[in-house]
């Protein structure tokens, strides 16, 4: 039996389980399920491999016992499982935690089937209810000192043993065991649930408290929490540029909508508070004020700060030339782009719309949907760089330009540990982080606003102040001065398409631009 090749783990691990389920239905003897465990007490002796092939027998044998089962051999066969229950616990046999919920699942053992194994192997001293209910709670407390919290629930849960110590769940939930906490709140009952809503509550875990109020039906005992989980989904895709998502979770909840509005009042996103009390007709919000520029620009990063001098719209062929003639004298430009959003299911990506490309003055906003119906073979010809390569290349595949590039650099490559992306990486570097209110606007429109032109010129600026701090941190008389030696010429990529060829004096030309500064994939920074 081979199954070998590029099949996912499931696929795999079904395809094995059906051929142990027709081994069952065989009727090896002395009986299916008897016959599971015998092999069961034989598996550790296969190491590393045990465990895999424990949950495929055991899996294929619960999916076998749907069918029915021989009474004679269900007895036999719960019998000896709960006895190999009782080797594992005691650790005669090695087996993982999680193979011992589902042997005690499968077979359905209870306590009054621990008590007769006690006694048949004359325990006779602690063959009692108590004894064997004593046993259990011993072993789950030492699977609680493991924290294996959820082999534990389980085990409390099969044999009706009810812990009310509130520092149980308390433990879960500081190790972040949520599932296990859930399922021992539920066990316990109504009381213990609301106590772990109120926990979550208190930890402005809201999701979690609502994920376990709807499931439970306790709207009634804790009325407010659907909205502030609502809300701080919405502040988290606001903060995020997601407004369409967001809008669409408010299901036209006035509430909801109104938060969603003073989110965008907050952001300075005047465009998005307009299209919001127009579209549902809040009228409220018609005359209220959005931030004045200092306040954001307190907040975060600015044009002015990185003493970006001009911004130039670029979608005729002067323009384009221009530009050429600009950064071929700069020996680092930081290149970014843009495109629509897209939220369909399983519908492919929109086409790039813009192209930004700064150098330490001056960005260039390139309309690449004009350009390329107007002027593709212009276009082509004038740079030898890719940003976020994978959509542009889809979005202009019948472009050269777009399947080759020189002395490429990921900026966010070199910081791999950082979070936050692009704004989390200014942030630490530059002191302020990037406002991404507009990054998922509508970059098909034309005219683009002024703060959509903004927002696209920064990233790209941004990308050249963050590499020249790159650069006075990489050598090593930095080191001495309390700072880490950045290395970033390792990150530095080519590639040229084996099918373009081109003169030494163009690629000399090209080499000009020595470092394209991009994000890979600015949609998720």
């Amino acid at each position: 039996m081979h199954f070998l090749g590029t099949c996912k783990a499931t696929m795999k691990f079904r395809a094995l389980q059906q051929e142990v389920y027709q081994v069952l239905h065989n009727d090896p003897q002395p009986g299916p399920a008897t016959f599971v465990i015998q092999c069961l007490y034989v598996l550790p002796i296969f190491g590393l491999y045990c465990e895999g092939f424990s949950h495929l027998i055991v899996s294929a044998l619960r999916r076998f016992l749907k069918l029915g089962t021989d009474p004679a051999d269900s007895l036999e066969a719960k019998d000896l499982a709960t006895q190999l229950f009782l080797d594992i616990a005691r650790g005669f046999v090695n087996h993982d935690e999680r193979i011992v919920v589902k042997i005690l699942e499968v077979f359905d053992i209870k306590l009054n089937n621990i008590e007769k194994a006690m006694y048949q192997v004359k325990e006779r001293n602690e063959c009692g209810c108590d004894a064997a209910k004593s046993f259990l709670e011993q072993y789950i407390f030492e699977l609680i000192e493991s924290q294996s919290y959820m082999v534990a629930v389980s085990l409390l849960e099969q044999f009706s043993i009810r812990q009310s110590r509130q520092s149980f769940l308390l433990s879960m939930i500081q190790n972040k065991q949520f599932q296990a906490a859930g399922k021992w709140a539920t066990f316990m009952g109504k009381q213990m649930l609301c106590v772990l809503v109120q926990e979550y509550i208190d930890r402005n875990m809201l999701k979690h408290a609502n994920d376990i109020i709807k499931k439970n039906n306790l709207r009634q005992e804790f009325p407010d929490v659907y909205h502030k989980s609502k809300e701080s989904s919405l502040k988290k895709l606001a903060e995020k540029g997601c407004w369409e998502v967001a809008e669409a979770k408010t299901n036209s909840d006035r509430q909801l909508l109104e938060y969603l509005v003073n989110l965008a009042v907050e952001a300075g996103y005047s465009e998005k508070v307009d299209e919001l009390c127009d579209r549902y007709s809040l009228e409220g919000f018609l005359h209220i004020k959005v931030p004045d520029t200092s306040y954001l620009h307190s907040r975060y990063l600015h044009l002015n700060k990185l003493v970006v001098e001009d911004i130039n719209w670029v979608d005729e062929v002067d323009g384009l030339r221009n530009a050429t003639c600009h950064f071929e004298g700069c020996k680092v430009v930081g290149v970014d782009c843009e495109w629509k959003p897209n939220y369909e299911k399983g519908s492919k990506p929109n086409k790039v719309s813009i192209m930004q490309i700064a150098s330490e003055k001056t960005v260039f906003i390139f309309d690449l949907i004009k350009l390329f119906e107007d002027v593709p073979h212009i276009l082509d010809n004038c740079y030898n760089f890719q940003c976020d390569m994978k959509q542009l290349a889809h979005s202009y595949g019948e472009l050269e330009c777009f399947r080759q590039y020189e002395m490429l650099l990921d900026i966010q490559n070199v910081f791999k540990e950082r979070q936050g992306g692009l704004s989390g990486l200014a942030k630490k570097i530059l002191g302020a982080g990037l406002n991404k209110t507009r990054r998922n606007s509508n970059w098909e429109q034309r005219p683009l606003t002024q703060n959509q032109l903004e927002y696209a010129a920064l990233d790209a600026a941004v990308l050249v102040r963050i590499f020249l701090h790159v650069c006075s941190h990489s050598q090593p008389a930095t080191v001495t001065g309390g700072h880490d030696k950045i290395d970033w010429k390792s990150h530095i990529v080519s590639h040229m398409d084996n099918n373009i060829k081109k003169s030494k004096k163009e690629i000399r030309s090209k080499k000009q631009l020595k470092a394209a500064l991009i994000k890979e994939h600015c949609q998720s920074s």
